[in-house]
C-alpha cells in the first residue's frame, strides 16, 4: 500500500530517485511500496551475486568463453538491451512513486528534467556495452575461421591443452597490396607458448634464409627434395628465399593437386620443420594495416637509437630520440633497410612489437575499441578457428604477465646462405627448455681454493659466442624509455 502521508520535497525526490538508479527499490521503500521495494532490492542483490559467481567461476576465462561463439555474444547483447530498458523504466517509476506532482510548479519542472536526464543516462552504459559486443562479434567473424564441422571429439574436449605443453603460433608480417600479386612474408616469428605458465619464446627467422627444407612426404618436399632452390633471375637476384615460400606455393597449385591457397600451409611446414616444432596456426598481419592499428591505440613510444632513413630515394627520416611514433613512422622504423640490413630491421621490428604490447593496456583498448576493431578487420588474416578463442584468450592473458624472451637466427649464429639446420633445431630446443627451467644459482664464479689443478684443467671450456643463442627479453636492445 502506498504511503502518501509524508510528501517529499524537491531535494528528497531527486535524492531518492538518484539512489534508486544504483540501489533499485530505495525510492519505493521511501514511498511506502514495501513489497515492491524489497522485491527490487532482492532481485538486484541476486543479479549482483550471479555476476560475481560467473566471474569467479570463469577463473579469468570469461572473455574467451564469451567471444568463442556468436550465440553467446548475441545473448549478452540482448540481455544488455533488456537491462537498459528495464533500468530506464525503473528510474521513471521510482520518480513517479515519490509523487512529484505534489511539489510546487518550479519543483516539478526541476525534478522532472533531472529525472529525465538520469533515466537516459542510465541507459548509456548498457547501450555502449551492446554496441561494443556487436562490433566485437562482427570483427571476430571477419577475422577468425568458422569451421563447417566440429572435429571428432571437439565438443567433448573441455581442455585442448590437457595433453600438450606448448602452443606454437606463426606470426607473419606481409606486404600484400592492391598493386602487387601474392604475399611476401618479410617478418616471420614463431611464438612458442608454455600453456601452464604463459612463458613465451619468440623465434625470429630472417627473410633471406636460403635453401629451406620441407617435411618429408609433403608436396613441396617432393618438388624440392634438396631444399627450396630456383634459378636466379636475369639481374642475378633470387626469388627462392624463405619470404617467397607463401607466394610461390600460391602461384603453383599444381604442386598440391590443383588446390589453391596453399601458401600458408607451405610456409608453416617449412618453418616448423626448420625449428623442429609443429606449428598450430598462423596469423598474417598486413604491415600497413598494422600501422592503422598503431594509430588506433594512439601511437607507440619507442627509443630510436639513431636516425632511420627510409624510402627508395631516401625521402623519409625517423629522427633519433625517445618519441611517440604514429603508425606510418613506426612501420618505416620497423621496415626500413636503407643504409641498414635485414638483421637490424628484425631487431627494430621486435622493438615495435614490444612497444605495442606495452601500450595496448585494457584502458586504451576499451576507450579506443571501435578504431582498433576497424583496424583489426583490415590487417589480420589467420586460420585460427573461432571456437578456439575460448582457450586462446586466457592463454594470451597469461602471456601478458609472463616471461617473454626471443632468439634471432641471424649471423653470426647462423649463415643465412648456408644454414646449419641441426644447430637451429638445437638452439630452439635449448631456448624452450631454458624458458621453463630456472637457471641454477651460482655461489661464486671463482674456483674453490681446495680444487685440484687436475680438476681445473678438465673444466669444460666456454662455448664460442657464435655457438650460443641466449634468449633475450623482447625489448632488450631497444633502448631505455
Amino acid at each position: 500500500m502506498t504511503d502518501r502521508t509524508r510528501p517529499a520535497g524537491s531535494g528528497a525526490v531527486l535524492g531518492w530517485t538518484l539512489l534508486s538508479a544504483v540501489a533499485p527499490g530505495a525510492a519505493h521503500l521511501r514511498a511506502g511500496w514495501r513489497r515492491t521495494g524489497l522485491a527490487l532490492l532482492g532481485g538486484y542483490a541476486l543479479l549482483l551475486l550471479g555476476v560475481l559467481w560467473l566471474v569467479l567461476a570463469a577463473d579469468g576465462d570469461l572473455a574467451g568463453w564469451l567471444i568463442h561463439s556468436s550465440a553467446w555474444l548475441s545473448a549478452v547483447m540482448v540481455a544488455a538491451a533488456v537491462l537498459g530498458l528495464g533500468w530506464f523504466a525503473l528510474v521513471v517509476h521510482s520518480f513517479l512513486v515519490l509523487l512529484p506532482g505534489r511539489l510546487p510548479q518550479r519543483g516539478q519542472l526541476l525534478t522532472g528534467v533531472a529525472a529525465g536526464l538520469l533515466s537516459v543516462a542510465v541507459v548509456v552504459p548498457f547501450a555502449a556495452t551492446a554496441q561494443l559486443l556487436w562490433v566485437s562479434d562482427r570483427t571476430i567473424d571477419s577475422v577468425f575461421n568458422q569451421p563447417t564441422e566440429p572435429q571428432a571429439g571437439e565438443r567433448e574436449r573441455a581442455d585442448p591443452w590437457a595433453t600438450r605443453t606448448r602452443v606454437n603460433l606463426l606470426l607473419l608480417g606481409g606486404d600484400a597490396d592492391d598493386n602487387r600479386s601474392g604475399v611476401r612474408t618479410d617478418s616471420m616469428n614463431v611464438a612458442s607458448i608454455d600453456v601452464k605458465t604463459g612463458n613465451t619464446v619468440l623465434f625470429s627467422l630472417p627473410r633471406n634464409l636460403e635453401n629451406v627444407r620441407f617435411p618429408p612426404g609433403s608436396p613441396m618436399a617432393k618438388r624440392f627434395p634438396d631444399g627450396f632452390r630456383l634459378p636466379t633471375d636475369a639481374a642475378g637476384g633470387r626469388s627462392d628465399l624463405l619470404n617467397s615460400v607463401w607466394e610461390y606455393a600460391d602461384a603453383h597449385p599444381e604442386i598440391f593437386g590443383g588446390r589453391k591457397g596453399q601458401g600458408p600451409q607451405a610456409l608453416m611446414d617449412a618453418i616448423g620443420y626448420t625449428l623442429g616444432l609443429e606449428i598450430d596456426w598462423y596469423a598474417l598481419v598486413n604491415m600497413w594495416g598494422f600501422a592503422r592499428l598503431i594509430d588506433a591505440i594512439g601511437g607507440v613510444t619507442i627509443h630510436v637509437e639513431q636516425d632511420v632513413v627510409f624510402g627508395k630515394y631516401n625521402e623519409g627520416l625517423v629522427k633519433a630520440g625517445t618519441r611517440k611514433l604514429k603508425g606510418a613512422d613506426a612501420m618505416w622504423y620497423a621496415r626500413s633497410r636503407t643504409f641498414s640490413d635485414d638483421f637490424t630491421r628484425m631487431r627494430r621490428q621486435r622493438c615495435v612489437m614490444g612497444a605495442l604490447l606495452r601500450e595496448a593496456d585494457p584502458t586504451t583498448v576499451l576507450t579506443r575499441f571501435n578504431g582498433i576493431a576497424l583496424a583489426t578487420k583490415e590487417l589480420v588474416r589467420t586460420d585460427i578457428p573461432r571456437p578456439m578463442l575460448e582457450h586462446l584468450v586466457p592463454l594470451a592473458l597469461k602471456v601478458k604477465n609472463a616471461k617473454v624472451t626471443s632468439v634471432q637466427f641471424v649471423p653470426p649464429l647462423i649463415n643465412t646462405g648456408y644454414p646449419d639446420w641441426a644447430k637451429i633445431r638445437t638452439v630452439t630446443a635449448k631456448a624452450l627448455k631454458d624458458s621453463v627451467t630456472p637457471k641454477p644459482s651460482v655461489a661464486s664464479a671463482a674456483p674453490s681454493p681446495s680444487a685440484s689443478p687436475s680438476a681445473s684443467a678438465k673444466a669444460t671450456p666456454k662455448p664460442k659466442p657464435s655457438d650460443v643463442a641466449a634468449p633475450k627479453g623482447l625489448t632488450d636492445g631497444c633502448g631505455t624509455l
